[in-house]
């Protein structure tokens, strides 16, 4: 008798969905705290929902954000969004999507400044173990 297969990792869309739900969140609400906590007033509940419906899969600065918000690991977060992108879900790259040329981390149009000293890994480190937000943050 051969052993039942592991278990499937999640996808990011249902992750974000069950965080979101946990919180007894609407997308708007989401986007609203996100957009606070990140000092970028442009997220809708429509990039939200792109997210959980994965038409799109967030970049590492919307995947850093997205960690402090929800109060979820950022690991998790980033391994439900690698899982996502290989099986081909995401199909349209845009502003929540890392693009050819975008630094590893940080903003999907490429700007220098997104991503803390350290790069993504001390974010990842930082953020899970609670000691740090992402740098764009001020005091």
């Amino acid at each position: 008798m051969t052993p039942p297969p592991p278990p499937r990792p999640a996808q990011l869309g249902p992750l974000l969905a069950r965080c979101r739900l946990a919180r007894s969140w609407s997308q708007q609400r989401t986007a609203a705290e996100l957009c606070a906590a990140a000092g970028v007033p442009t997220l809708s509940r429509h990039e939200v929902s792109r997210w959980e419906r994965q038409r799109r899969v967030p970049g590492g600065f919307w995947l850093g954000w997205l960690a402090v918000v929800l109060d979820v690991p950022l690991v998790a977060l980033a391994e439900a969004a690698a899982v996502t992108r290989r099986a081909g879900s995401a199909r349209a790259v845009g502003p929540g999507r890392a693009t050819a040329g975008a630094r590893p981390g940080g903003r999907a149009d490429g700007r220098a400044g997104a991503a803390p000293a350290g790069g993504p890994a001390a974010l990842r480190v930082a953020v899970e173990h609670g000691t740090r937000r992402p740098a764009s943050v001020v005091a």
